[in-house]
């Protein structure tokens, strides 16, 4: 047993398999399961290519207007000024806002990589800085002559442009 719906969006109300497909045939049409969990299952008359165009073209104009999160990146030198820092943290809260992810790298120069402890209390202070309005994806990663580690906005608000 089918609730079938006909072409111009009219129930014709929950009948056999058999009698839908006869329906269709008769209206020249094809007939297409809509929703299979219902109880009892939805199907509809329709034209099959014309339904699976505006479907295309519909999937198409919604992945064109979903919003893709970039990953920025912020770099952080290990002598930075606090002013300099609170710039940057300005510049990386905004990036959050508008729903990107924000690689922020601690870049180590020459001798500095002899005190790499230095760099995880700047990373430290930075992420407390941004306050509770962000996650770390994971803890910081020292890789090479760089530390560096990923936040995002955990209320991830996303601006519709």
């Amino acid at each position: 047993m089918l609730r079938v719906i006909d072409q111009d969006g009219n129930q014709l109300g929950v009948i056999s398999r058999q009698e839908a497909l006869q329906a269709a045939r008769d209206a020249e049409l094809d007939l297409i399961e809509i929703s299979p969990e219902a109880d009892p299952p939805v199907a509809k008359i329709v034209d099959w290519g014309k339904y699976n165009y505006q479907r295309t073209k519909q999937l198409q104009k919604n992945k064109r207007n979903a919003k893709t999160s970039e990953l920025k990146q912020m770099r952080f030198g290990l002598k930075i000024s606090d002013h300099d820092i609170a710039v940057k943290l300005k510049k990386i809260s905004s990036f959050l806002a508008d729903g990107n992810k924000v690689r922020m790298s601690i870049i180590y120069r020459g001798r500095e990589l002899a005190h790499k402890e230095l760099g995880y209390k700047l990373m430290d202070k930075l992420i407390a800085m941004l306050g509770e309005g962000i996650v770390t994806e994971q803890p910081p990663q020292f890789a090479g002559r760089q530390l560096s580690v990923v936040v995002r906005s955990n209320n991830a608000k996303v601006k519709n442009s």
